[in-house]
């Protein structure tokens, strides 16, 4: 770890953080809180993701539906329109929108090998934007003088990495510039995760082998072809499932690094009680 100690830690003039873990569990939420200090410079990996790597790709996909209505085509094809998508921190619509989810077209679903591909685009934008947090950490430096970096990274960092391999390139690039924090759920946090994805379903990155096995054994568990699964129950029915297969990825990845629990995090109210909280990580990592 780049911080040897909690004494290391809490006297270091530039404090370097990648938080990881399950979404809703205060990710964001911690890197938000820090930037509004201004002294922390707040990388988002999905933001980064949405608009350098795959904004073309959301674009086109909104220029692709508006050519289906006759005068917004007319329009785009005088150049007296443009469609953009407008990705915020705070808004990642777009790019869930453009992940889209695989089964019936006529319930908004994707063919699932358009889905694939779209997954595969993610997968290659997600690595390249983890491996941007050096040039991002300069940036910081040496354009707005921000002594400290948190980057927050999105839920599936565990799914375009191997945590077992001590050679990965991304985690290897990370752990040599930052210290690697994983907030951990509890059950409960786990089953109100399910609970709230059960409400509102959204798109999300998965492995590919774990999608190509889910993918099967739904379709096999409802007797259903492809064309008759429901876009919404599917996901639901892969969400729980998913988050169980990254869990063991996440502890892997947390050996690299320190653990927080969410519940310590729902405690932090400030910059001293984040810097307090690393400490103790640190601490009782040294134990």
């Amino acid at each position: 770890m780049i911080y040897r100690s909690a004494e290391e830690w809490r006297a270091a003039p530039s404090r370097r953080v990648v938080l990881f873990g399950m979404s809703g569990l205060g990710k964001t939420y911690l890197a938000t809180m820090l930037r509004e200090t201004g002294a922390w410079f707040h990388y988002s990996v999905d933001y980064r993701i949405g608009t350098r790597y795959m904004g073309e790709y959301i674009a086109d996909n909104f220029k692709r539906e508006a050519m289906k209505v006759p005068f917004l085509r007319d329009l785009l094809m005088s150049d007296s329109v443009y469609i953009a998508s407008n990705i915020t921190f705070d808004n990642l619509a777009p790019l869930s929108t453009y992940l889209g989810k695989p089964g019936s077209r006529s319930r908004g679903g994707l063919a699932f090998d358009d889905y694939c591909q779209r997954q595969n685009q993610h997968r290659r934008a997600e690595i390249a934007s983890l491996l941007d947090t050096r040039h991002f950490m300069d940036r910081a430096q040496d354009i707005y003088g921000l002594p400290h970096f948190v980057c927050d990274s999105g839920g599936s960092i565990c799914e375009v990495v191997d945590p077992e391999d001590p050679q990965d390139p991304v985690l290897a690039a990370l752990e040599r510039d930052l210290l690697l924090v994983w907030i951990k759920g509890s059950d409960a946090h786990t089953a109100e995760l399910v609970r709230r994805f059960d409400r509102a379903p959204k798109p999300m990155y998965y492995q590919p082998q774990f999608l190509e096995q889910a993918w099967v054994a739904y379709r096999v568990e409802k007797g259903l072809e492809p064309s008759q699964v429901n876009p919404d129950d599917f996901i639901r029915w892969t969400y729980a499932r998913a988050l169980a297969h990254r869990q063991p990825r996440y502890e892997a990845m947390a050996r690299r690094g320190v653990t927080v629990t969410a519940e310590e995090v729902s405690q932090i109210r400030g910059p001293d009680d984040f810097t307090d909280l690393i400490a103790r990580a640190i601490s009782r990592k040294d134990s």
